[in-house]
């Protein structure tokens, strides 16, 4: 399917999407309906997701949010008739409203979302998904730097604000909007 993607100057669509034939562990988000093809994770990056995997999972047991690992479709600008392009695959997204868990997939913006940064990831990339997840209402937008063993927590305000606070190896990152979430980053990036 990559052929088929590659230089093509065409606006895709969730619906589209859907039905490409892709080789086994090939995936693509679509942002604004350009596709983007996805490398594989590393080894630190899987271990790290991991570790945040456990942590929400653990906390948020019992409660009405829920956690998807990637690989995990999240439609941000959802339309019925399937005809919103921008679909993502974030390494965690966490959704607390349950109209919006589809059986394909989160139907809207979620409430959180991270990411693991990994040689694959371009500073553009992460400007780009920044102003994305801005724009489609997400309210916290954690970023992962497995390098510098740091944490960035975005919390987009709905009056078009951004509250960022960076956590490091000695300290443990937080949620607003899970109150008394924690996770001691020892624990996330110890290998």
């Amino acid at each position: 399917m990559s052929d088929a993607l590659t230089g093509e100057d065409r606006r895709w669509t969730y619906r589209d999407y859907r039905e490409w034939d892709l080789k086994e562990g090939e995936r693509y988000e679509l942002v604004y309906g350009a596709a983007y093809a996805m490398s594989a994770p590393n080894a630190v990056h899987q271990s790290i997701v991991a570790a945040l995997t456990a942590k929400f999972y653990n906390f948020l047991e019992g409660k009405p949010c829920k956690i998807y690992p990637a690989p995990y479709d999240v439609r941000l600008f959802y339309e019925e008739d399937e005809s919103d392009d921008t679909v993502v695959q974030p390494d965690l997204t966490v959704i607390c409203d349950e109209k919006k868990r589809g059986p394909e997939g989160c139907r809207g913006a979620p409430d959180l979302v991270a990411e693991i940064l990994s040689p694959s990831n371009t500073v553009i990339e992460m400007e780009r998904k920044f102003d994305l997840y801005r724009t489609a209402g997400i309210r916290e937008y954690w970023v992962v730097a497995p390098e510098e063993k740091i944490i960035h927590v975005h919390r987009f305000r709905e009056d078009g604000g951004v509250k960022t606070a960076a956590y490091g190896i000695d300290g443990a990152a937080a949620s607003d909007i899970l109150q008394g979430f924690e996770i001691p980053l020892k624990t996330v990036f110890s290998e």
